[in-house]
Order: C-alpha cells, then sequence, then structure tokens
C-alpha cells in the first residue's frame, strides 16, 4: 500500500460535557496538528498516490471551517461533544465528500482509504481511518 501525507493546523475553543472531562468542560482552546494520509495499492498513471499540492489544497479548504471557531456555537456540532476523536472523523468525512466529488482530479479515484490524525501535543493524538 503507498500513501502520502499531507499536514495543516487548527485552532478551535470548545468545552465537554461529562464529569469524564474533569477541568475540560469548562470553555477552553486548543490547537491541533492535522495529517491526512491518502492510500492506495497501486500508483497512479502519473506514478504518484494523490497530486500533493491538491491534497494540501483540499485539506486547508477543510480545516478552514472550524479554524478559529468556537465548536459550541456551531449549528452541527450542537449537543455534542468535539473530541479530538470526534473531529479526526467529521475531518475526514469531509475530506472524502471532496476527493468523491472529484476535487483531488481525476487520478485520486484509485485511493483507497484516508486516515486523518490530529495531533493535541507531542505525546497525545488521535486517529479516524475510513475506506474511499
Amino acid at each position: 500500500m503507498f500513501s502520502i501525507t499531507v499536514r495543516d493546523h487548527i485552532m478551535i475553543a470548545h468545552s465537554f460535557r461529562g464529569d469524564v472531562f474533569g477541568p475540560a468542560q469548562r470553555l477552553h482552546g486548543a490547537t491541533f496538528l492535522v495529517d491526512a494520509t491518502f492510500r492506495r495499492e497501486q500508483l497512479d498513471d502519473d506514478n504518484i498516490v494523490v497530486d500533493i499540492g491538491l491534497a494540501t489544497q483540499e485539506l486547508g479548504a477543510v480545516v478552514s471551517e472550524l479554524n478559529y471557531r468556537n465548536l459550541d456555537n456551531e449549528p452541527d456540532f450542537a449537543g455534542v461533544n468535539t473530541s479530538t476523536e470526534f473531529l479526526a472523523k467529521v475531518i475526514a468525512d469531509r475530506l472524502a465528500e471532496r476527493i468523491h466529488k472529484g476535487a483531488l482530479g481525476e487520478g485520486a479515484k484509485g485511493i483507497a482509504g484516508l486516515t486523518v490524525t490530529l495531533h493535541e501535543s507531542h505525546i497525545a493524538w488521535a486517529s479516524y481511518e475510513r475506506a474511499l
């Protein structure tokens, strides 16, 4: 399996509900490094997984929808604990939607899977992996 990874970042504010979250139940900020890894079994006709420039551009477009937002105020997330794991899935699903619409070009049709990883710090991160 071949893969490429592109990276961006987001800065968000949010709070959580539930005793398991301790002090994070209060409004707080988070900065995440966001990695999107695209996988396929065979390289395309140009011997690439996907155009890195387009992948970077589309990841940037997806994370810009979340960047500098208080997620507690976003209608899409009403009543939801926007955990790192949850946000990784949101970003992966939004990227997958863009891939299916052709935003990564014709060669991207061979992409078999996508993993999005959000790094909370140098010692903690969460990922969501999905097929395409």
